[in-house]
């Protein structure tokens, strides 16, 4: 079975799918009728309609679970500022409104959209092109390290894009009172004090944090979603796309759990350099003076919070993705196709 079947063998009409019930039942689906294809795979619209969702995925989840983002970096950066996550929300909500709890909002929104896009649309463009590199046969066998190789490339420069906006977020999130009024605020208070150079001083722990992340994200959703369809009696393509979406989803949730403990020294370190790194610091020291005063155990503060959030984030972003692909007419993200 190739790892990249022909565009000629997939149907990829840039259409809504059709109200006409021409299943056997609402998960099983029967064959779709032929359509002339409007978005041929692997093409520039390909990588492009794969960029846009990318952009959905990321954006509106990351920016849905900002109050348990703010939480969890508060928590990094002073362990003993909250007991847990509803008495941190009541007391955030009491000295800085209900608007407190959204602290980060429109960084979040902006950077993780820029992400989304890379990360996705790169990945697809990865995928492919290394496994033309190395042909089918060796792509198939060897398909975890291609899944591996492509996410963190494509990480690499998403993660360029991210980090000016997770500078602002953290920065805004982790001082009490905020740091910014805005992202836009944020922006001008960095670049003043420390030139464009400060939005970057966190870059170095966040491709630590986010580059074996999105290579535990994708390999691990990749090789679940495989391992699900095994398990079903039916071949993917037999499935209905509420089914399909539905298997995305499962497979980006256990994904996701995967992903936030790899990640997580990271994460907080990143948070950590963001809120406390000195002028003039360079970011190994910064590193080696944190670490010397927190520790190991250290590295793992706000974990059960993070595997929640991740865990479902990670899923959602998925579900959105592959909905996206699939309302647009284009196959779902991995198994059999």
């Amino acid at each position: 079975m190739p790892l990249f079947p022909p565009s000629s063998t997939i149907t990829t009409a840039f259409t809504a799918p059709s109200s006409k019930k021409t299943a056997e039942n609402f998960w099983i689906s029967a064959p779709a009728e032929s359509a002339k294809p409007k978005i041929e795979l692997y093409s520039r619209d390909y990588y492009l309609a794969c960029t846009v969702g990318g952009i959905l995925a990321c954006g509106p989840t990351h920016s849905a679970v900002t109050p348990l983002d703010l939480v969890k970096c508060r928590r990094q950066v002073n362990p003993t500022l909250y007991t847990g996550n509803f008495q941190a929300w009541r007391s955030i909500i009491a000295t800085e409104g209900f608007g407190g709890i959204w602290t980060g909002l429109g960084a979040t929104m902006v950077g993780y959209s820029f992400q989304g896009a890379g990360k996705y649309g790169f990945y697809e463009i990865f995928k492919k092109k290394y496994a033309d590199i190395v042909g089918e046969e060796t792509a198939h066998k060897y398909r975890t390290t291609l899944y591996l190789l492509a996410s963190a490339s494509a990480e690499v420069i998403a993660d360029v894009f991210l980090c000016p906006w997770e500078a602002i977020k953290v920065r805004t999130q982790t001082t009490i009172p905020p740091f910014a009024s805005s992202v836009f605020d944020g922006y001008s208070k960095i670049t003043a004090a420390e030139g464009f150079g400060g939005l970057y001083k966190g870059l170095t722990p966040l491709w630590a944090r986010q580059v074996p992340y999105t290579m535990v994200k994708f390999a691990s959703f990749e090789r679940t979603v495989e391992a699900i369809y095994d398990m079903l009696p039916k071949d993917k393509s037999e499935y209905s796309m509420v089914t399909q979406t539905g298997v995305s989803f499962l497979g980006g949730y256990i994904a996701g759990i995967f992903c936030a403990v790899v990640s997580h020294p990271a994460d907080v370190m990143v948070s950590k350099i963001n809120a406390e790194k000195q002028p003039g610091e360079s970011v190994g020291t910064a590193i080696s003076r944190i670490y010397s005063k927190i520790g190991f155990s250290g590295l793992w503060n706000g974990l059960p919070v993070r595997i929640v959030m991740v865990g479902t984030l990670t899923g959602l972003q998925w579900l959105l993705y592959d909905s996206f692909k699939a309302y647009i007419g284009l196959p779902t993200t991995g198994g059999k196709k």
